[in-house]
Order: structure tokens, then sequence, then C-alpha cells
């Protein structure tokens, strides 16, 4: 078993008891996390992406109007923000306005992305307020990379030098902002897992972490709809690479429950803990049931966040307590889920601490 320091392969709502007190006495809390998507476009072409339904919409959050908006967010309790979703965030010509007001406000910061505009320029603006930031990296080689993001093969070298950079601003700076890279593990690029791994490791970068794909029933594209189990080869070499200032995450528990459906619930437990806001400003109950009504709370463009939250577009999806069998395998909610249901349905030995 490789280890998991940053929890990505379980959940961290254990460590937010008040919230999770709040909720299971029955009070209608805030999140402690937002999804934000400030770009509805995208440079990269990902085969496995999650978003095509989306078409890549060229919009933007407004500045001024999300501003605004995140100015009230650490007041209600709202502790950090994942910049990412169905476009690529650093497209956004104020993204760095976006990071840096948000850190002021007290709210912690990350960005999911391609890596290919994180230039030096963006790292000295990004990389002081950033908690962290991870780079989408599906290959260890050009071609291959080329081949799954979507996108011209001087991409991989960009990204590369990007990397390189941010690694030595960040040391040579004293930040503290993790920075690592990602792949989404498939067929096709299975046998460059070292080979990434080791890049990774010389860039000096913190962390690299594999992930299985997870279908999205909305997502146009069904080549991977039905991928069975990856088989890993070269375990023991990527785990290997492992040392005190690198970590190697290979998601072990997503890739079992990626093609097996055993959920012990039966329904979402936790939307009250998060939300999702796409590049036009419209908030979702989950990045997976966009564009299902069911799951809209409004817009903020026409109303504060607080109206959006407390509103009855939202408190009917809760009180309705949708079928769950409706969701797709491979849940990122899925271990909260568990975590509050059994909170909820204790167990015979829970008492013995």
């Amino acid at each position: 078993m490789i280890s998991d320091p940053y929890r990505l392969d379980s959940h961290k709502l254990d460590l937010h008891p008040l919230q999770v007190a709040g909720w299971y006495t029955g009070f209608d809390i805030y999140p402690i996390y937002l999804e934000i998507s400030p770009s509805g476009a995208c440079n990269h072409r990902c085969q496995f992406c999650s978003f095509d339904f989306m078409k890549y919409q060229d919009r933007f959050l407004d500045t001024q109007i999300f501003k605004e908006r995140i100015s009230r967010f650490s007041d209600l309790g709202i502790k950090s923000i994942q910049y990412a979703g169905e476009g690529e965030p650093l497209l956004h010509p104020d993204i760095a306005t976006f990071v840096g007001h948000t850190a002021t406000t007290g709210i912690d910061v990350g960005i999911s992305t391609n890596g290919v505009y994180l230039t030096e320029k963006l790292c000295a603006e990004l990389l002081p307020f950033c908690t962290w930031i991870k780079v989408s990296f599906n290959a260890g080689s050009r071609k291959k990379y080329a081949e799954i993001n979507g996108c011209n093969p001087t991409d991989f070298d960009t990204v590369i030098k990007n990397l390189a950079y941010a690694s030595s601003f960040n040391s040579r700076s004293g930040h503290l902002c993790t920075l690592g890279i990602q792949m989404v593990v498939l067929p096709e690029n299975e046998s460059e897992m070292f080979s990434l791994a080791l890049l990774a490791k010389t860039l000096s970068l913190d962390y690299v972490v594999f992930k299985p794909y997870v279908h999205n029933p909305h997502t146009r594209s069904e080549r991977y709809k039905d991928l069975d189990q990856i088989q890993f080869s070269r375990l023991d070499e990527i785990q290997s690479l492992q040392s005190d200032a690198f970590k190697v995450e290979i998601r072990e528990n997503a890739f079992r429950k990626s093609v097996k459906n055993d959920r012990p619930y039966g329904q979402c437990l936790a939307l009250p803990f998060w939300a999702y806001i796409d590049s036009g400003g419209e908030v979702w109950g989950c990045y997976r049931h966009i564009g299902e009504r069911r799951f809209y709370y409004g817009n903020i463009y026409q109303s504060s966040f607080e109206q959006i939250w407390e509103g009855d577009l939202r408190r009917d999806l809760i009180r309705k307590k949708f079928d769950i069998s409706e969701c797709g395998i491979g849940c990122r909610m899925d271990e909260i889920n568990r975590y509050l249901l059994r909170l909820r349905n204790p167990e015979r030995h829970d008492n013995f601490i």
C-alpha cells in the first residue's frame, strides 16, 4: 500500500467537526468547499474529458461580480476553493485577481490546470496565494501526451518548462504552494506511469498522483464507458521513487470503486458540504449533474450566494433525497457519504474509542 499523506484516496471531512456537528444536529450549514470554473474555454481536448458535453464555451466569469461574491464567502464559513471545472482556469484573463482576492479573504486556494499557461509571470502572481497547484499530465512521452490530451506535442515541453520554473520559484521564494501532477490512468498510458513519476521527481515536484477514469453519464464520448480494472505494471519501481520530499499517490481505493458499485447508502449525504459554480455563474449541487435542473441552485449574477444557498431550489433537492442509483460509480463524494452514513448509523463497537 502506497502512503496517502494528502488523503487524496479518502476524505478530510472528519477534520471539520463543527460543520459536521451542525449537519448532524439538523442545522442548514454552508459548504466547506467550492469548485469554481472561471473559464468555459479550454486549449486541450482530452480523450477522457468529463465536461465535453458543455462544448468548451468561450465564456468567462465576470470579474467584478465574482469578486463581490468572494468577499462574502469566508464570512459564510466557506474554507476552500478549487479553480478548475469545465475549462482551463488559467485562460481567464483575471485568474490572478481571483486567486489573490480569494486568499486575502482567508480562503484556501487550489488550482487544477493543464499547465500550458503557467508562465513565469503567473507563477509570481499565483504561487504566493495558492495552497496547491495540480497539473493534469497524462503521459510520460510527447507523442502519447499529445494523443491523450488532444493537443500539440510542443505543449509537453511547455508544461515541463513551466513546472521546472514553478518548482524553482517556489523554492527560492520560500512559498509553501504544493506542486504536483496527476495522470488519469488509461490502457494507452498505463505503461508510462513510471516515466511520468520519474519526471515529476526530477522536476522536484511534491507528488504525482494516479487516478482512475470515472465516466460522466453526460459526456459525449463513450470510449472508456465500460473500462475494466487497469492491470498495473512496475508498481514496485514506481513506489521506489517515493521519498520524504516526493510522494507517489496511487488511488487504490478509487480504482477499486471505479468498476464496482457497492455503495451502502441510498442517498447523497454530502450535498450540504460543497457546490460547483460553472463559468456562466450558475451554481449546481454536483458537477456530475450539471444541466439537470433539479441540481440547479441559482446564478450568482442574479442573486447573492446567501440567497442561492438558502433558496427553495437547493432546499428542495436536499428534501427530495434523490435516488443515487442514477449517479455513476466512482463519485469523489463516496468516502464522505460512507463517513456520514456511519455517523447516523453507528455500529456496535463504535463507542470503544
